[in-house]
């Protein structure tokens, strides 16, 4: 459409313009139709009342009339004593009424106290007793409210002065400009503070309220202009600075659970970050342990704890196949494909702290996330994923694992398992290739890599279930694994809704089934306890299987909401 003009005079109004609008739209429309519609449209009372109603204001406000009285409610009070002696028709008494009620009289009360005050700031005179030779002082008001300050301060070790020792990013202090990092503070509404302690001026400031005056020597530093901070962190731990012993001032930190994505707004201090909980409306930072101080410590503390190995089965049904296990009890090896690889970036990831994350969906053209189910022997792991493939065998796929076991008659090569020579199980053990692998009477059995990408180039999403030591190594940019931990409920739930069931295992070759037993309810808590601590920060989501049809009906959900919703993923796989 051609761009409209105004008309050659520069003072054509709005209105007018409003009302020859469709005759100059009229060659441009193609159907009689859409011409009635913008006759309708643009023919529209309330919207030519608007236009006038914006034309009047526009023009008042050139003018800048001066209002005959500065009080509304002494001109109201005229204009009624004036209206009295009117002839009192409908408009006039009605008028009247109007300007007589209490809501009306207090309006305009309240809009002459307002219109008579004056806003510009109002500063404190200056202290008469500031020696010519004191250092440049500044006198500073500001007003607190029930948020904190948003400040923290120090005693300086040498010269024992109360120096600010950081600003809260968004805080007040932030806010007003006024203070920075490194002035030294003298006053706080009057009361000298050179004797007292960083706690007892902390008190002082908290039962203030309204403005606070403080007397400060600005700091000779100059403080480089910092930008808000675009780094997103996702918590691999709880935090809660009430119980940070090392924190410098409690008020000031922030709390956060497990898997909370945090904005970090300062790295400033290489111990002490600060940062906020994404999305949060509140523009004030808080103190949070930095990741460098945070894995330092709890290196320091962390016990050294010796498990033994999960015990774990490998379970067998016609037409499915779970990924590749071995029972504690059973097995000679079962070990990872990293497992004798020395590399910083996995030993590191061992002191869980924060991981840098970033917003990502999936895009059509993408293969889906490797979805990856840990859980405990007995918990209905398998039970889930038979009731996942059956709801839609074109959508989800499992792998077939590797053996090196004879082929039986009933069998095929590559429905069942992948029947492979020993030597070439073994070189490819050499070059990494499985995921997993373990030996099980004289004969290998693994899940390697490629089974899981051979299910991925179907356009499917791959369930693989796998050992929670072996989780952090495939979190890399080529499958991208979203992580669903399969959790037990209570042992008391354990044993009313396990009574009548069967455990398959792994001792038997046929995989005979065996009724629980109260040893293998504790060995299914115990073992849940255990990958929890240990891996759960790699953990996406938590179901509790207390009931088979609503851990499905919710494990269902997540899957839904993975294929379409936006999560936060590790930064490195998508900027590798």
């Amino acid at each position: 459409m051609p761009a409209l003009s105004a008309g050659s005079g520069s003072d054509t109004g709005l209105y007018e313009l409003l009302v020859a609008l469709p005759a100059r739209l009229q060659p441009h429309v193609d159907s009689q139709e859409d011409l009635t519609f913008l006759w309708d449209v643009f023919g529209e009372k309330s919207l030519h009342s608007l236009v006038k109603i914006h034309e009047k204001l526009h023009y008042y406000e050139k003018q800048n009339p001066t209002p005959i009285l500065q009080g509304a409610a002494a001109l109201a009070g005229d204009l009624a004593e004036e209206l009295q002696d009117k002839p009192l028709n409908s408009e006039i008494r009605e008028l009247l009424k109007l300007l007589s009620k209490p809501n009306v009289k207090a309006l305009l009360s309240v809009h002459d106290t307002v219109a008579l005050r004056k806003y510009d700031p109002v500063l404190p005179p200056m202290p008469d007793d500031i020696d010519d030779e004191e250092d440049s002082v500044k006198i500073i008001r500001l007003v607190k409210n029930r948020e904190p300050l948003g400040a923290t301060i120090k005693k300086d070790d040498q010269t024992g002065a109360v120096v600010v020792a950081r600003i809260m990013r968004g805080g007040a202090a932030d806010r007003s400009g006024l203070i920075h990092v490194g002035d030294e503070l003298r006053e706080v509404n009057g009361i000298p503070v050179e004797d007292k302690s960083p706690e007892e001026i902390i008190q002082i400031l908290a039962q203030s309220q309204g403005a606070i005056t403080f007397k400060i020597i600005p700091s000779i530093k100059e403080e480089t202009p910092s930008k808000e901070g675009k780094m997103f962190i996702k918590a691999l731990f709880d935090y809660d600075p009430n119980e940070d012993k090392a924190i410098p001032c409690k008020e000031a930190g922030l709390s956060f659970k497990k898997g909370d994505i945090l904005q970090i707004m300062s790295q400033d201090d290489a111990t002490w970050w600060q940062a906020k909980h994404e999305g949060d409306a509140n523009p004030r930072a808080g103190l949070i342990p930095s990741k460098h101080f945070q894995e330092r410590r709890l290196a320091l503390r962390r016990p050294e704890i010796l498990v033994r190995p999960l015990k774990v089965s490998n379970r067998k049904s016609s037409g499915f196949r779970r990924s590749f296990r071995l029972s504690r009890k059973d097995k000679k090896t079962n070990k990872s494909m990293y497992e004798c690889k020395k590399s910083d970036q996995y030993d590191t990831a061992d002191v869980p702290t924060y991981e840098e994350v970033t917003p990502y969906r999936r895009q059509m053209n993408e293969n889906y996330r490797l979805v990856v189910l840990v859980g405990p022997v007995g918990v209905g792991l398998n039970e889930l994923k038979r009731k996942l493939l059956i709801s839609d065998t074109q959508h989800y796929g499992v792998t077939v694992p590797h053996t090196t076991r004879p082929r039986r008659s009933q069998e095929s090569d590559g429905v069942e398992y992948v029947f492979i020579s020993k030597h070439l199980f073994e070189t490819d053990v050499q070059n990494n290739k499985f995921i997993e692998y373990g030996e099980y009477k004289n004969n290998y059995y693994g899940t390697s890599i490629d089974s899981v990408r051979s299910v991925l180039a179907k356009n499917k999403v791959c369930l693989l279930d796998v050992q929670p030591h072996t989780v952090k190594h495939l979190r890399t940019l080529e499958f991208k694994p979203y992580v669903i931990f399969i959790k037990p409920p209570s042992i008391e739930r354990l044993r009313e809704t396990r009574k009548n069931a069967k455990i398959i295992s792994s001792r038997d070759d046929q995989g005979a089934a065996k009724p629980f037993t109260e040893e293998d309810f504790q060995e299914m808590i115990k073992s849940a306890q255990i990958m929890e601590s240990q891996y759960g920060h790699l953990f996406d989501k938590t179901i509790v299987n207390d009931d088979l049809t609503m851990a499905f009906s919710e494990l269902k959900t997540t899957f839904d909401k993975l294929e379409t919703d936006t999560h936060w993923v590790p930064v490195s796989w998508l900027h590798s």
